[in-house]
Parts: C-alpha cells; sequence; structure tokens
C-alpha cells in the first residue's frame, strides 16, 4: 500500500484569526466623526479645536484602545521627544532609585529617557554627551556631573541641562543643589552632642565639588565648637562600599584613636561597618556611625544606620519636571525639601 499523504492545514492568508486587529488613526476619525488630521494635531498638541471635539476624539481613543506610535508622533512634532540622563553608576542604590523617578516623571510628560553612565570620569561623560548629541536629545539631565563649568555652559547652548550636587549659573541651565555642607555640619554636630570629640571622618572623591562640601561641612562643625582639626582622622574614600571598608580598614591599622566615624555617604559607612566587625569593634558599642543620603537599605543594616536624610526620589522627580519646563519653554518653580537627620541604632552617646 502506498502511504497516505498528510494533509496541511492551511492558515488564512491574513494570519491567525485570534490576533487583535491593528487601530488606525484612520479608524479614530471615523469614530469621533472627525478627521484624520483633526486626530493627528490634537495627539501631537497642535490643533485648536472646540472642546466637543477633543472629547470625541479622546473618548473614541479609550474605546477602541488606539496606540499612537511614538515615532510617528515624534516626527510630526520635529522632536525627538528623548532626554538623555547620564548618571555616574548605574548600579548605584543612590542613582538607581533617582533615575527610577525621573523614568517616571519623564515618561507622564511623553518623553523618553536614554541613560548612560560616565564612571566618575570626564572623558567618559564626554564620550557620553556626544553620543547623547547624536542621538537629537531634547535635554540633558546630569547626576553630579564631573566636567567643568566653562564646559557644561557651552553645552547648555546647544540643548537645556539640569544638574544635581553642584550649581553652576547659565541661562539654559537648571542647578538642583542641595548644601552638602549645612547637611554634613548637621551630622558631624550629632556627634559631637553625643559626647564625641574624636571624630574620623570618610571622605568622597577629592575631585567632587559634593564631596569637598561635606569634608567642609565636617571642618565648619569642629571650628564651631572650637574643636581642634587632626588630619589623621580623615581618611579618603570613593563613594563605594569597598572604598569604605579600606578607609576604615587603614584608619583603625595606623592606631588613631577615635570614638565615631561620618561617612559621606551611605555606601562608605556600609564597608565601614564590615571592617569595625572584622576588628573586633561593634557598632556602636565601641563606635559610632553616621552616613549620608539614607539610603533605602540604610534602615535595614545591622545595627540600622544613622544618616542624612534627603529625599532621592524628590531630587528625580524634580530633575524631571525641571527639564520638561525648559524644554517646553517654562520657568522651572523649584522647591528640594532640607536635609534632616535620621537617627537609628549605629550612634550612641559617649559616656566619660
Amino acid at each position: 500500500m502506498k502511504p497516505r499523504k498528510r494533509r496541511m492545514t492551511k492558515l488564512p492568508a491574513d494570519g491567525p484569526t485570534d490576533a487583535a486587529p491593528v487601530v488606525t488613526l484612520e479608524m479614530v476619525a471615523r469614530e469621533a466623526g472627525v478627521s484624520s488630521s483633526t486626530v493627528s494635531r490634537i495627539l501631537n498638541g497642535t490643533a485648536r479645536v472646540r472642546d466637543g471635539k477633543a472629547r470625541a476624539v479622546q473618548a473614541a481613543i479609550a474605546k477602541l484602545r488606539f496606540q499612537p506610535n511614538p515615532v510617528a508622533q515624534s516626527l510630526a512634532r520635529g522632536k525627538s521627544m528623548t532626554v538623555g540622563v547620564l548618571t555616574q553608576s548605574l548600579e548605584s542604590p543612590f542613582y538607581a532609585e533617582a533615575l527610577a523617578s525621573i523614568e517616571t516623571g519623564l515618561l507622564r510628560a511623553n518623553y523618553s529617557p536614554f541613560f548612560m553612565s560616565g564612571h566618575w570620569r570626564d572623558e567618559d561623560e564626554r564620550r557620553c554627551v556626544e553620543h547623547l548629541l547624536n542621538r537629537r536629545v531634547e535635554g540633558i539631565i546630569l547626576l553630579t556631573s564631573c566636567l567643568p563649568e566653562r564646559e557644561l555652559v557651552e553645552l547648555s547652548r546647544q540643548v537645556p541641562l539640569i544638574l544635581t550636587g553642584r550649581r553652576v549659573d547659565a541661562p539654559r541651565i537648571v542647578s538642583l543643589d542641595y548644601d552638602s555642607t549645612q547637611s554634613a555640619r548637621l551630622a558631624t554636630e550629632y556627634l559631637l552632642d553625643q559626647g564625641h570629640r574624636q571624630i574620623a571622618f570618610i571622605a568622597g572623591p577629592h575631585d567632587h565639588p559634593d564631596a569637598l562640601q561635606r569634608y567642609n561641612g565636617y571642618k565648619s562643625a569642629l571650628a564651631g565648637r572650637k574643636l581642634p582639626f587632626n588630619a589623621k582622622l580623615v581618611v579618603a574614600g570613593d563613594y563605594y562600599d569597598g572604598g569604605g571598608y579600606a578607609a576604615m580598614t587603614r584608619l583603625i591599622e595606623a592606631g588613631t584613636k577615635f570614638t565615631a566615624v561620618f561617612a559621606a555617604n551611605d555606601q562608605s559607612a556600609y564597608g565601614a561597618m564590615l571592617a569595625l566587625h572584622r576588628h573586633g569593634l561593634g557598632v556602636p558599642r565601641d563606635v559610632s556611625l553616621i552616613g549620608f543620603d539614607d539610603l533605602p537599605g540604610s534602615a535595614f543594616t545591622i545595627p540600622p544606620l544613622t544618616s542624612v536624610h534627603r529625599s532621592i526620589d524628590e531630587i528625580g522627580q524634580c530633575a524631571a519636571l525641571a527639564m520638561v519646563d525648559l524644554i517646553e519653554g517654562r520657568a522651572p518653580l523649584i522647591r528640594l525639601s532640607a536635609a534632616t537627620l535620621a537617627i537609628r541604632e549605629s550612634t550612641r552617646p559617649l559616656h566619660p
């Protein structure tokens, strides 16, 4: 017997029948009873139509679940509808929280973020900026930029800029600059109020403006209490956990006496806490410890870390809103909350 041939099931020419139909702009126009060009202009924000027509178009969009084509909208507006966001370290908990808020704020205004990382190196930042400009971004948000002020002013002539962590005065630059000097003084004064006089400081990178502000705030607090500055109590860090661990290890092995430590950021404090533990020193039993930034994880360390609290989420929100205002020709209104001290179990009064 001859083998029987298998029957091939033929699919419809237009594909599977259960696929959702593509809703077009013309279908929205038909449903709303207006022209396709009117729908297009309403979507692009360039139409001046009666409220009734606009409501009819919005109702048709909702009913048909129409998804506008962002590429087509960008072409119609003559804009890329993208914003460059240049951070220093994508894996940093501090920047990760800020980036999430920036993304939410930009998407809410129909702008798409394009993220890049400068790795704390000015040559990497320049490369990233060039890439973003080639992408025709509408503006750039720079989180704690390392670039010289003159370069930032020159860059602002090409696109509007939002800067965090430093202040640069120029017509198309908005600076979201917390007073880290005063905040660092607040942290140091808290330790002084608890009776500590030998307070070590784990500094941030020497060439970062915000790191210098925190160092100055530490020295200012000592000077305000007429206490001598001891350079042996200051050790260099790099804002990373490993740098905090290495800095604290150097301080302990140098034999310098101290009863408290102020770390320039929480990640440095995490590393310092581990180094103290490995040298048999308890926090806060033997050494009180304060960080800066109050990262979400700081409430869950052992013990929970006392830290200078700044709303990272607020910084991201303000950066996104200010950027949208600059792009769309409005004057940004910036309101940043003052830093406070989140007091937890990593500090204690020093008893005589």
